[in-house]
């Protein structure tokens, strides 16, 4: 199996949207914020081009506040980590650390259910 590559193209009008590659059939995804997983994201097969998938994820307004929010998304067959992306809000921020600190915590937190679910298989 081909590994997944999404690439961002833009977001537009509250919605993150991308290009995914190198899946056979459509993947199902999951989109996280704050570790719980928001509603709304679409795959669709991109009718011009075959082979690629466009990914649609609408951004609840409702998540976002004063700082850094930091969504995930995810390939639920895989678990693997396809893209991510944060959304700064509020007064400017004088170095973009917010951000990766976030996102490191997104990332510990899909290791730690990994490795919970590796025990769980093992034991």
């Amino acid at each position: 199996m081909a590994e997944l590559k999404l690439t961002k193209t833009r977001i537009q009008a509250g919605v993150w949207e991308g290009v995914l590659t190198g899946a056979e059939t459509r993947p199902e995804i999951e989109v996280t914020h704050l570790s719980r997983p928001i509603d709304g994201a679409a795959v669709r097969e991109n009718p011009e081009v075959p082979g690629q998938f466009l990914v649609q994820v609408p951004i609840p307004a409702e998540l976002l506040s004063e700082g850094v929010q930091t969504f995930v998304i995810t390939d639920l067959g895989t678990d693997a980590r396809l893209a991510s992306f944060s959304i700064v809000t509020g007064q400017p921020l004088e170095e973009d650390i917010r951000a990766e600190l976030d996102l490191l915590r997104e990332e510990l937190d899909m290791l730690k259910r990994a490795f919970r679910r590796h025990c769980s298989e093992t034991m």
